[in-house]
């Protein structure tokens, strides 16, 4: 049996991070001219005084969920709480912002599918705010002094009770807390929010501009890879499967996506599509009876031990007659879904899905 996936670990993760390396890299040269000027001699007093008034000033911002939040105009002092949030102000180009980090960023993982963390690891020796996934210390948030704290919602839980959560933590710390939703790219609904976050984030740290850039970068990707199949007959697009999706962790071959960003870009039949938009674990029997003609592994499932997903297609004699199992067409992709969505990575994979179905 041929299994096409890589055998460099590495090399997969190191994609991802020149991927969000190319996103990060512009608008460099105006960051530094900019600090240039700042440098090039001290203001009259006249301007020290305007200087004074802006950095006294404030700015009120609508949270993602509906809160009105007062922060200081001109902060430089962050924490980020929640699965996803200093992925998302690394997107800004806001890291040196960062004065404290939830215990994931401490963490030393086997495999890392993280490229905002594999790009600043010096974000393993700063101070803790908490445990990860949002379980905050208010003591620790206070020892560390931000100015503001940015928080990314909890999946699953209504926006009510975000809204309640971020309102503890502002109250338990007295630092205002500006959250938002995550987001996703899997229907134009959570599109809308996740762009939106962008936005009030880009706000709350003074890098609207930057907001847009990323925006943009990612609706132009998204509509070159659709341009590429978007007149492939319906009758000649691939069949396709991807398994050992991970979620709050590594997951075996029937853990899947119904809406698969990737497939849905280039134009390729997801067997598990019509499940709804959401992470589901399907019936082994139904993946035999869909029978794809690709079969694509989130490589994340190696963390399981016995290679995972891979291990099931090589010894699950139920999964041995599978036709992408006997003509080795199964391939291993980029984890995703690590600490909620990296989009970098989602974006690379969807390339190597279209290269591998539409070569």
């Amino acid at each position: 049996m041929k299994i096409n996936y890589s055998n460099k670990l590495n090399k997969i993760i190191l994609i991802g991070v020149l991927i969000v390396a190319l996103v990060m890299t512009s608008g460099c040269a105006d960051n530094s001219a900019s600090n240039e000027d700042s440098e090039v001699s001290a203001p009259a007093s006249g301007v020290t005084d305007a200087n004074e008034a802006a950095e006294s000033a404030e700015l009120t911002i609508t949270d993602g969920f509906g809160r009105e939040v007062t922060i200081p105009g001109n902060a430089e002092r962050f924490v980020c709480s929640g699965a996803g949030c200093l992925r998302y102000l690394v997107y800004l180009h806001g890291e040196d912002y960062i004065v404290g980090v939830d215990s994931i960023e401490k963490q030393e993982n086997e495999v890392e599918g993280r490229p905002y963390a594999l790009a600043n690891p010096q974000f393993k020796d700063y101070p803790l705010i908490g445990e990860f996934r949002g379980k905050d210390d208010p003591e620790k948030i206070i020892e560390i002094n931000p100015q503001v704290i940015l928080k990314t919602g909890t999946n699953g839980q209504p926006a009510a009770t975000n809204a309640a959560d971020a309102d503890a933590l502002q109250d338990k710390t007295g630092i205002p807390v500006v959250s938002f939703p995550y987001g996703s790219l899997k229907n134009e609904e959570q599109k809308t929010e996740m762009y939106s976050s962008l936005r009030i984030m880009g706000e709350a740290v003074g890098k609207q501009e930057r907001a847009e850039e990323v925006i943009a970068y990612i609706e132009a990707t998204m509509q070159d890879l659709e341009s590429r199949t978007a007149d492939i007959p319906e009758s000649e697009r691939k069949i396709v499967y991807v398994g050992g999706v991970s979620i709050a962790g590594a997951h075996g071959i029937i853990s899947t996506e119904p809406a698969y960003a990737p497939f849905l870009w280039v134009n390729a039949k997801n067997v598990a599509a019509g499940m709804g938009t959401d992470h589901v674990d399907i019936a082994k029997e139904a993946l035999v009876d869909w029978d794809p003609e690709y079969i694509f592994i989130d490589i994340g499932t190696l963390q399981l031990g016995n290679e995972g997903a891979i291990g099931e297609l090589k010894n699950d004699a139920s999964l041995a007659g599978l036709s992408a199992v006997k003509n080795g067409k199964v391939y291993g992709v980029i984890p995703y879904n690590f600490y909620s969505t990296n989009y970098e990575s989602v974006l690379a994979n969807a390339y190597f899905a279209g290269k591998v179905l539409y070569p």
